[in-house]
């Protein structure tokens, strides 16, 4: 599978046996909607809900850190996701949280391939497509998660680009928050963006029918940005949801050396030693 695919291709591919789909809709905090709610009232039909909030490491006092192997492995099995399993993963959330899911699901290696609904629900439902409500039985699969590091960075690894600039940083939040000028919504953290970081929301990726932009028009965003195609790169955004976006819109247009900072903002806002930087990027 694409890394994106269409609500017509998962429309013809409803019921197929080795076909698992994923609601991994998630809101920011202090936004008043319940994802688990939402997906009870309406999913896509057979849909499994990831709850991505609660997908984390509950060792780590960072919100939303990747969670250890077993754990992820628990909820692959719970979700009905088998080794060989194709993985379609989509949202109803503006952050288009899908993207944290689908990149969560491929560094853990969880099935033969794992796919975004282009669109995610809300393309589904104007097109007045099926939809289930409820909490299904699902079957339990045999998944088991190992993680790959090799895409993640750590709070060590900034540290360390911030003086050598080996690779470019961008920054998937909204500008009043890179610039400093509006305030984070985790009340103790401080401003601003990690120093030499560029700036891209994620919001500007998607058109009108919440869809991803593709081909020339994505990547006219990535370089209005300031980004250089030819040299690596490392996303980043408020907790690690947001950065995948990037991520994802990065690889579809064919580019690979592209990494994501698990702890982002996070991580590196509340830690008092990090260097910070307001502004324009």
């Amino acid at each position: 599978m694409d890394i994106l695919v269409s609500t017509d291709w998962l429309g013809a591919q409803l019921g197929a046996v080795d076909l698992r789909i994923v609601d991994a809709s998630l809101f920011l905090p202090g936004t008043p909607r319940n994802p688990a709610a939402e997906y009870e009232a309406a999913h896509i039909p057979g849909a499994a809900f990831l709850d991505l909030p609660t997908l984390a490491d509950a060792d780590d006092p960072i919100p939303g850190m990747l969670p250890p192997d077993t754990a992820m492995t628990g909820r692959l099995q719970a979700l009905g996701i088998d080794a060989d399993s194709r993985i379609v993963v989509y949202d109803n959330s503006p952050t288009h949280s899908a993207a944290r899911g689908w990149w969560m699901l491929r560094v853990y290696g969880a099935g033969a391939a794992v796919a975004i609904l282009d669109g995610g629900l809300p393309k589904w439902l104007a097109e007045g497509r099926p939809v289930e409500n409820g909490i299904p039985q699902i079957a339990p699969g045999n998944a088991v998660a190992r993680l790959d590091r090799a895409d993640v960075r750590t709070k060590a690894d900034m540290l360390a680009n911030v003086e050598s600039h080996a690779a470019q940083v961008i920054d998937a939040r909204g500008k009043g928050r890179f610039t400093g000028e509006e305030a984070e919504p985790r009340p103790g953290m401080a401003s601003g963006h990690i120093p030499g970081s560029l700036n891209l929301p994620s919001s500007a990726l998607f058109d009108a029918d919440n869809r991803m932009k593709a081909g020339d028009d994505l990547r006219a965003a990535f370089v209005q940005a300031g980004l250089d195609f030819d040299r690596p790169v490392i996303t980043t955004c408020g907790s690690g949801v947001t950065a995948a976006i990037l991520l994802a819109g990065l690889e579809s247009l064919g580019k690979t050396d592209v990494a994501l900072y698990d702890g982002s903002w996070s991580e590196w806002g509340f830690d008092p030693a990090t260097p910070k930087a307001t502004g324009a990027a």
